[in-house]
């Protein structure tokens, strides 16, 4: 255990309140505007950033973090909570005004209290934990689909487009779930949140094995997709809580393998249970597997440093009897609070920002056809082709093939996007770098998508071309995602969470309804012209990527939010600058020096121009 009065420093010496304290914290604009400088009894808070600001490449899988990040406040929002902190008051200390720094409870260099220092085979288990249960939930919206014909036969359904209401309503519950439930994290940990989510989507998914009618299993699905959605939320934020900058891609890589598998290892699993074992089997499956995940979860320490951070002077505070003892994130916003930013900013920028129009559109387009695909695949491989359920399971395996090559590939990409010309001010390449692999990626979805409308029937054409048609498919819809994303990420900086949060509920509604039209469709334009239809509806978009690749430095200029960002972020450097002079002005009277350290280039600009280290040398 290291108690910290340096949140620079690892040793713990004790507090002495005549001692000079080196010091070194982001200013904010309210401290600024106080008193012209930072000042040592300021309440201090370092944010979790979900995407790094720390290097000067780009990390385009640091959005799958950032996009599901349950946390919509920007790093102001924070500060300006209500601070717990402490004044002498006789011979005890009471909650008040302001914090004593030399009480701060920080980690220690090599304190392995902090999750960065675990030791490198027990982040990968934990990383190994998150990803396994992120998968199961994620399995269990496709391997619906396999259920389906012995379902409706049991109930006595005979339209397929009710019953698909099975997929809308688990994706609707995920996207509906993850600005509702993800938020507990920040408020309880991440290890409860895994603890409860996955209990509680394990007993979800028992009525449904159980289930006497399709309503119960509809109610009970967007139930579990409620619950579970908390899983899928929290657990890319793990990866970040415990691993370095230097092997941030590596971790992500690995960690996405379970959830981006996850819709093609349903079908593939689900198909082999319901026909050996009967449909509810898709469901006792799930259960084992989301029970297994719940153990592993279970037996996982606490990665979130905010968490860690408060029980630690909490439990210091009780040993010690010294209540003034504290950590930077004492203070707690409730639910409600968080709910408010939650349910409120991602639709406030998905309706006002053109940029977000289009993307959103895009990226939901993309999202919807695959998920159409599962209702495609059935109807081709065992309708037409005559193939069982579990066998016409393996032909996702093109799809999933495609999905791992763009994981894998992912260093190449990288360089790619670092390849280009970077900003002078940032040190940084500019959001629309990543648009380079997603203007690939446009035509590689629709390469696909009509690959396989015009091999999977007639049947005489051989069953292996169709497969391979999911392998551009797969890639393409990977790289849409990923790149896409880290656009976005990238374009509304401290609003990127909730640009992106926007865009997962937007993407999760338009997958979970145009299913519905599926079997209609294909029914009535048969497969080859159904498929079309869509293929080309995919090239109709592939301008977006080129357009916004090409003048999406202009449009971004042309963004109001963007715009005020851009100026509120001027005048906290004015501000910041002002301030510095003033520090070095009175440091100067009191005849000591101030010396400032620049960060390196590609750090956050917005603190960049704040963040400083004054020490005080006595002359």
């Amino acid at each position: 255990m290291a108690l910290s009065n340096d949140p620079e420093k690892d040793n713990f010496h004790a507090p002495d309140p005549t001692a000079n304290t080196s010091w070194n914290r982001n200013s904010t604009e309210e401290e600024l505007e106080k008193d012209g400088h930072t000042t040592a009894s300021s309440p201090i808070h370092t944010s979790h950033s979900n995407t790094s600001h720390d290097t000067t490449n780009s990390d385009p899988l640091s959005p799958l973090e950032h996009a599901l990040t349950p946390d919509l406040e920007t790093d102001a929002e924070h500060v300006a909570r209500p601070a717990l902190t402490y004044t002498k008051s006789g011979a005890s200390l009471a909650t008040t005004g302001s914090r004593i720094p030399s009480f701060e409870v920080d980690f220690g260099a090599d304190d392995l209290d902090d999750p960065k220092n675990w030791p490198m085979w027990y982040k990968g288990l934990t990383i190994g934990a998150v990803s396994y249960s992120t998968w199961t939930v994620v399995l269990y919206s496709t391997s619906y689909t396999t259920s389906m014909p012995g379902m409706m036969k049991d109930f006595n359904v005979s339209s397929e487009p009710v019953a698909t209401l099975g997929v809308t309503m688990y994706l609707v519950g995920l996207a509906v779930g993850s600005l509702i439930l993800a938020p507990l994290s920040e408020i309880y940990g991440r290890r409860p949140v895994y603890i409860g989510s996955l209990c509680c989507f394990s007993l979800m998914v028992l009525p449904c094995a159980l289930a006497k009618s399709l309503p119960e299993v509809l109610i009970f699905r967007f139930l579990g997709a409620l619950a579970g959605s908390a899983m899928i939320a929290n657990a890319p934020g793990t990866v970040n809580d415990i691993v370095d900058e230097q092997y941030r891609a590596l971790a992500f890589s690995i960690w996405s393998i379970g959830p981006m598998n996850g819709p093609v290892t349903g079908p593939l699993i689900g198909g082999f249970a319901a026909e050996y074992l009967g449909w509810r089997w898709t469901n006792w499956l799930v259960l084992i597997f989301s029970s297994v995940g719940w153990i592993m979860c279970s037996l996982v320490k606490e990665t979130y440093a905010p968490a860690l951070l408060q029980r630690k002077a909490s439990k210091i505070r009780k040993e010690t009897g010294d209540d003034r003892w504290w950590s930077r994130y004492d203070q707690r916003l409730s639910i409600l609070q968080i709910l408010k930013v939650n349910l409120s900013r991602p639709f406030i920028l998905a309706f006002t920002e053109p940029i977000l129009w289009f993307w959103n559109a895009y990226i939901s387009l993309i999202y919807g056809i695959l998920y159409l695909c599962f209702v495609a695949y059935p109807l081709i491989y065992t309708g037409l082709r005559h193939w069982s359920l579990g066998i016409a399971g393996l032909a996702f395996t093109g799809i999933g093939v495609g999905t791992m090559i763009a994981i894998v590939t992912e260093p190449i990409a990288r360089r790619v996007v670092n390849s280009h010309k970077k900003d002078p001010e940032t040190g940084r390449v500019p959001p629309e770098a990543s648009i380079s692999i997603v203007c690939l990626a446009a035509f590689l979805c629709p390469i696909g998508q009509l690959w396989f409308s015009w091999t999977s029937v007639p049947i005489t054409i051989h069953w292996i071309w169709p497969i391979l048609a999911g392998i551009p498919f797969g890639a393409g819809n990977a790289l849409v995602f990923i790149y896409a994303s880290n656009y976005l990420a990238g374009s509304y900086g401290i609003y990127a969470a909730s640009a992106l949060a926007g865009n997962s509920v937007f993407r999760s509604f338009i997958g979970g309804t145009l299913p519905l039209a599926g079997p209609a469709m294909y029914a009535k334009l048969t497969p080859q012209w159904a498929g079309t239809l869509l293929g080309l509806v995919q090239v109709a978009c592939i301008p977006i990527p080129f357009v916004f690749y090409k003048w999406g430095e202009k449009i971004r200029a042309k963004s109001p939010l963007i715009k005020h960002m851009r100026a509120d972020q001027q005048r906290r450097e004015e501000k910041a600058a002002a301030a510095l002079r003033r520090q070095k002005r009175k440091d100067e009277e009191r005849g000591e020096k101030t010396v400032v350290v620049k960060e390196k280039p590609g750090g956050d600009p917005e603190k960049e121009a704040m963040r400083r280290i004054v020490t005080s040398e006595k002359e």
